[in-house]
């Protein structure tokens, strides 16, 4: 099903057109980060629910800096870091949290493979210094896949995060094209050591849809995560962020997604994010509160 609708170069969908960001709490949040110094993923990726997070108060934390070290396909973050961490980067983060009343962050960062422990302690860092700050605030952390460095991911357990996130981002077939400086196994791997690290502790991943899988290739995907026990899903819509990035294969409709998050459901995630806008972060407290409770699917 997934394989036979090809996107032909036409504009987008109906269903993916979407306002840019505008209005007063918009700028808000935005001169807040400007003024501390601080990155989000929301602009950096380019994700299409600036506003509506933006609008909310909320905002995903990119630490580490701006620039990669490796150069996905996929991605509209940019290539090189320029420089170590900031070492006041976890205060100011936390600070920021504080002024924005965050009950939820979420943290995340670009890959940092220059750095002995891929930026695990920095990750633990700014976990601390939130955990200081606002004792009651939970924290959900996006993760690289460290390299596999089993040390890095157990001390990022081990500052005590409310879920582990690392984004398988698509199925095995495609990781040459899509992410050829990372690796199928090696993610999954990662989320199986963090469940076997910390069991009390959600793992939680993402996948993109519309860079050529097939249905078939995305419910394997979906066993194999279940095997290591990952218990959280968002599934979203490719977007190409320039010409220079992969191509948009197929534009997947909503109601395709709704039927592929039951049937990820049936797998025996206890909560998954399925739909055209859906990113990692999205809507991340809710599916962190909800899952422990009943299964659910939000859209």
């Amino acid at each position: 099903m997934m394989a036979e609708s090809r996107h032909k170069g036409r504009g987008k969908p109906d269903w993916l057109k979407r306002r840019l960001p505008s209005g007063p709490e918009y700028e808000r949040i935005r001169g807040l980060l400007r003024d501390h110094g601080l990155n989000t993923v929301c602009q950096e990726a380019q994700c299409p629910n600036q506003f509506e997070c933006y609008a909310r108060g909320t905002a995903t934390f990119m630490i580490m800096g701006k620039g990669c070290t490796r150069n996905c396909r996929f991605c509209a973050v940019g290539h090189g870091p320029d420089g170590p961490p900031d070492p006041d980067e976890p205060a100011m983060v936390a600070r920021a949290s504080e002024l924005l009343g965050l009950r939820y962050a979420v943290i995340t960062s670009v890959t940092r493979d220059d750095l002995a422990d891929g930026g695990a302690s920095f990750f633990a860092k700014t976990i601390a210094a939130i955990r200081q700050r606002m004792p009651a605030t939970r924290v959900e952390v996006l993760i690289p896949d460290l390299c596999g460095d089993v040390d890095g991911l157990a001390a990022i357990l081990a500052a005590g995060p409310q879920v582990l996130n690392h984004n398988m981002e698509t199925v095995r077939r495609l990781y040459p094209s899509v992410r050829p400086e990372a690796g199928y196994g090696r993610s999954l791997g990662l989320l199986m050591e963090a469940k076997r690290l910390a069991p009390g502790i959600p793992t939680k991943t993402g996948i993109m849809l519309g860079l050529g899988e097939t249905e078939d290739e995305v419910l394997a995907t979906l066993h194999d995560l279940r095997a290591v026990h990952c218990d959280i899903l968002t599934l979203g819509q490719y977007l190409q962020p320039s010409p220079a990035h992969l191509p948009v294969v197929r534009f997947v409709p909503p109601e395709e997604f709704q039927a592929l998050g039951q049937k990820a459901l049936g797998f025996g995630f206890s909560g998954v994010a399925a739909g055209p806008f859906v990113r990692s972060s999205y809507q991340a407290e809710k599916l962190y509160r909800q899952a422990g409770e009943d299964s659910f699917l939000i859209r």
